[in-house]
């Protein structure tokens, strides 16, 4: 745990919990990715964020409360486009909230070999899946040639929760792939307003554009 280096790509209603739990879980090394600054908005569910941070840049707002958590967990933030040397980690964490992300996070893991936990949540739904990128589906696999769909939480409403819950378990998949007790090529599904979970088991995609043959 102490030698892990986890991406986490976006330190928002998801990225929150999953950065603070790995942080206290004493994960060695994160790498903290996000473009935005802290807004009132955000508070009701961005919990890594506090009133006293308005304005700053997430990434930044993000690491002075970790490292108040675990001042021994080495954190660098980066408030910049993405590029492949930012890759060079153990697993990545997709807590963004936009298609074309995932899609890029997603094809440069293929290319890597690296684990990959996709989440997202939006009004009552979460879900979350995780990859090992070797012989196994991918998240174009799931999702390919979708729509960008321009909703946001702030936009279509998010029971604040919610993101608790699924970034809860993205952290928790993450501990376990670094522990290679990892279990992939699955999606998990929560309605939260009936609290009902399904499980579906995913396959490869033989025509995906990513990881097909």
């Amino acid at each position: 745990m102490l030698d892990s280096k986890v991406l986490i790509v976006g330190v928002g209603g998801l990225g929150s919990p999953v950065a603070m739990y790995l942080a206290a879980a004493g994960v060695g090394n994160l790498i903290l990715v996000d473009f935005d600054q802290v807004e009132l908005s955000n508070l009701q569910r961005q919990i890594v964020h506090d009133t006293t941070q308005l304005g700053q840049d997430k990434v930044i707002s993000a690491k002075k409360k970790l490292e108040r958590l675990n001042p021994n967990v080495k954190i660098t933030t980066i408030n910049q486009k993405l590029s492949l040397e930012h890759f060079n980690v153990d697993v990545v964490v997709d807590c963004s909230d936009n298609f074309a992300t995932r899609f890029m996070v997603n094809k440069v893991c293929i290319e890597k070999d690296i684990p990959l936990v996709s989440g997202a949540a939006l009004r009552w739904g979460g879900q979350v899946a995780v990859f090992n990128n070797k012989n196994g589906p991918c998240y174009q696999c799931l999702y390919d040639n979708i729509e960008e769909q321009a909703e946001t939480c702030s936009e279509s409403g998010i029971i604040a929760p919610l993101v608790g819950i699924i970034g809860s378990i993205q952290a928790l998949e993450v501990i376990k792939v670094i522990l290679n007790l990892g279990e992939f090529g699955y999606l998990l599904l929560l309605d939260a307003h009936k609290m009902q979970w399904r499980k579906l088991k995913l396959h490869k995609d033989p025509s995906c554009g990513v990881c097909g043959s």
